[in-house]
């Protein structure tokens, strides 16, 4: 099948190299002209891991091209993907301009009929909006289809080949039967494509992040009252985790969570509510109790030393919201570092993909170092805030010689506590 995919983020990109995969062709669109060029010489610009190997693989084999005209793009595919950013507005809503900028030239350019997918995290409604909006100018017959991703970064690539279940919202059988041909070699051991409406496939991915962050913030705050009485969460998460009516993942306490989803996705569901005059009670919780977690570690760490960071050299590991991602995008890592920085601490930061992107915020106010035990040299204590593999296992006798104190401020609870105490570190996580 011919595919053009709009927009080359990580939704647009993964997508696109993965639909060549399989054998179709496809022509991603986008307007940025110096990312269009590196693509095309075989330069990924994020870092999502497999997804290099596909990429060139797919452009070596024809398959996988890149335009900046959306001309070419809609001329060439039969299906139109629509992978563009939705991000938050001031009120807390998606912001549709880029959507429907899009559709408004599509509108105006396509001669034959197509299926316009609607890709991107959009709010009810939006595949209504979407098609008026190229109605009022399109002179064939298209349809719209609501196809949420259910991606995880870090893990993208495996997520979109071997996806637990695909959700297509379409009422028209022509379009539904086009993309069930396009998603049958991705469900070959049986999991579901599920067929629904168009807004309740909108819906179901602003419920899926939703439900997903609430049970996130529901152990942190578990954890956060462990603390007052001296239970272990990582007891009661496995106690809880063996209930099959619960499961065991999204359990793990930690700084909160961040990322281009979760946050943006769960403030949309809350807006979108209020503008129906119902009020989502949980998810202000959820919002709430998020903001505050973020940045849990600060008292910790400023009362160790009596109130007083000025002059206290600080060593960071891990800066992306998760491990396997260069995404820094509400990573709590950085609203931390704000507030130790405001507090006259200096940071000496490492992480294995993302400080080109922290650097774009932070510029030269932080020490980048070339490696997790350069970042310990001469600071006053350790702080962990994303769980990479490469920080579970480090050399401790390494880690006492470069710190001026064996302290340790874990945000990701990555080490067991006697194990840790007995290593010489005074340590500090949550809710434990």
């Amino acid at each position: 099948m011919k595919i053009a995919v709009i927009g080359t983020g990580y939704v647009g990109l993964v997508t696109g190299t993965c639909l060549a995969e399989t054998g179709n062709e496809v022509i991603c669109v986008d307007i940025d002209k110096n990312k269009v060029e590196k693509m095309r010489s075989g330069v990924v610009p994020i870092y999502e891991p497999h997804l290099d190997i596909l990429f060139e693989r797919n452009i070596k084999a024809g398959r996988l091209n890149f335009t900046t005209s959306l001309d070419e793009g809609l001329s060439f595919g039969e299906i139109i993907f629509l992978a563009l950013p939705t991000p938050e507005d001031e009120d807390g809503s998606a912001d549709l301009s880029y959507v429907l900028g899009v559709t408004d030239e599509i509108g105006k350019k396509i001669t034959d009929y197509k299926v316009i997918v609607d890709k991107s995290t959009v709010p009810v409604g939006t595949a209504e909006k979407v098609h008026h909006s190229i109605a009022k100018n399109a002179s064939c017959d298209f349809d719209v289809v609501s196809n949420p991703e259910f991606l995880r970064e870090g893990y993208a690539v495996d997520d979109f080949l071997k996806p637990e279940r695909i959700v297509i919202g379409s009422t028209s059988e022509k379009a539904t039967k086009l993309m069930q041909r396009l998603y049958k070699p991705f469900v070959r051991s049986g999991n579901p494509i599920i067929i629904m409406d168009e807004k309740s496939a909108e819906l179901t991915k602003y419920a899926a992040n939703a439900f997903l962050a609430t049970k996130i913030t529901f152990m942190n705050e578990i954890a956060n009252y462990c603390e007052k009485v001296g239970a272990d969460v990582d007891k009661v998460r496995i106690g809880m985790g063996t209930d099959s009516r619960i499961g065991k993942r999204f359990l793990f306490p930690g700084i909160g969570y961040g990322g281009s989803c979760f946050p943006k996705d769960v403030k949309a569901l809350q807006k979108a509510g209020r503008d129906e005059s119902y009020d989502f009670k949980i998810l202000d919780s959820v919002i709430e109790v998020n903001e505050k977690q973020k940045t849990i570690l600060f008292p910790k760490i400023q009362n160790f030393f009596n109130g007083d960071l000025s002059n206290k050299k600080l060593a960071v590991w891990g800066l992306a919201f998760k491990p396997e991602t260069d995404d820094v995008r509400e990573a709590p890592a950085i609203y931390l570092m704000e507030k130790l920085l405001n507090n006259g601490a200096s940071l000496s930061v490492y992480d294995p993909e993302a400080m080109p992107n922290i650097k774009k915020q932070f510029g030269e106010t932080l020490n980048y170092c070339n490696s997790m035990y350069e970042a310990l040299e001469n600071a006053d204590a350790l702080i962990i805030c994303t769980e990479w593999s490469i920080f579970r296992t480090p050399d401790f006798n390494k880690v006492k010689q470069l710190l001026k104190q064996c302290i340790i401020f874990d945000g990701r609870n990555l080490y067991d506590v006697e194990e840790i105490k007995k290593e010489g570190f005074i340590y500090t996580s949550i809710g434990r």
